[in-house]
């Protein structure tokens, strides 16, 4: 009985449930250089959650879910962006922060996001929405928060309280390989968290296990600052997650309340 959570680059994870379903977050894969796997390689998906419309977060929602016919958990924007492209209302289930659903046979509560989200539908115009975080049961004892480029907020105690996150990924840096996508004048200094607010998100959730992610290539000061703020916090005695520094097609097996990454 156990999970297996695939880290695919940048915040694209996929999940294999102990039952055998699929499920993909955040599928950024075919214009992402460090995913090691494309979206028409993908064998079996059972369910895709999205958290919002950026391309390297929706990324290949699209053509996985019109390949696959795998339904679609997302927000209101990114709803009306599939419609608009030719995906059917009723493979869609949106929703927002609080409202849980349970799509596949997999309950997914959608929480707090602090964040922007908006898309250029076909026609020209824009559409916007609220982008949403996510803890995905993915088996018994196995609850996965997506952060869903979420800023530091302190309300992340209360999802602590109230849905009891074991694993999750948090954004803590920018991947550098794909900035030159996101154009405007000037330079983005940080992530929507640095390494020390993510370092904080991940006490505030009760982690046990926490994922630094939004990276193609681990090997940066960021990674290296997150984990020592968590050490620094050991040291002087507040509980702190373990943290798991994972390569795009590292897995990391989780059983229960307990996880062995390789």
């Amino acid at each position: 009985m156990t999970t297996q959570i695939r880290f695919l680059g940048v915040a694209a994870y996929e999940i294999v449930t102990s039952q055998g379903q699929h499920i993909l977050v955040d599928p950024f894969l075919d214009d992402n250089p460090g995913s090691p796997v494309k979206s028409h390689e993908l064998e079996r998906v059972d369910l895709i959650v999205v958290s919002h419309a950026p391309f390297d977060h929706l990324g290949d929602t699209e053509q996985i879910a019109r390949r696959t016919g795998a339904p679609v958990i997302c927000g209101g924007e990114v709803k009306a962006y599939l419609i608009a492209k030719g995906l059917p209302a009723e493979q869609l289930r949106a929703t927002t922060w609080g409202i849980a659903v349970e799509v596949a046979g997999i309950k997914v509560q959608p929480v707090e996001c602090h964040h922007w989200s908006q898309i250029q539908m076909p026609d020209g115009s824009f559409a916007s929405g609220v982008p949403i975080g996510f803890v995905i049961y993915a088996d018994p004892g196995v609850r996965f928060y997506h952060y869903g480029d979420t800023a530091l907020f302190s309300d992340m105690r209360l999802i602590a309280e109230l849905y009891r996150p074991t694993i999750g990924c948090l954004g803590i840096t920018n991947p550098v390989e794909i900035l030159s996508r996101v154009s405007g004048p000037g330079r983005m200094l940080s992530a929507e968290m640095g390494p020390r607010e993510g370092a904080l998100a991940a006490q505030w959730l009760g982690l046990e296990t926490a994922l630094p992610c939004h990276y193609i290539n681990p090997d940066c000061d960021d990674v290296r600052e997150f984990n020592r703020y968590l050490d620094e916090a050991q040291e002087h005695g507040q509980a702190v997650p373990r943290s798991v520094v994972l390569t795009p097609g590292d897995v990391l097996t989780a059983k229960g309340n307990h996880e062995e990454g390789n």
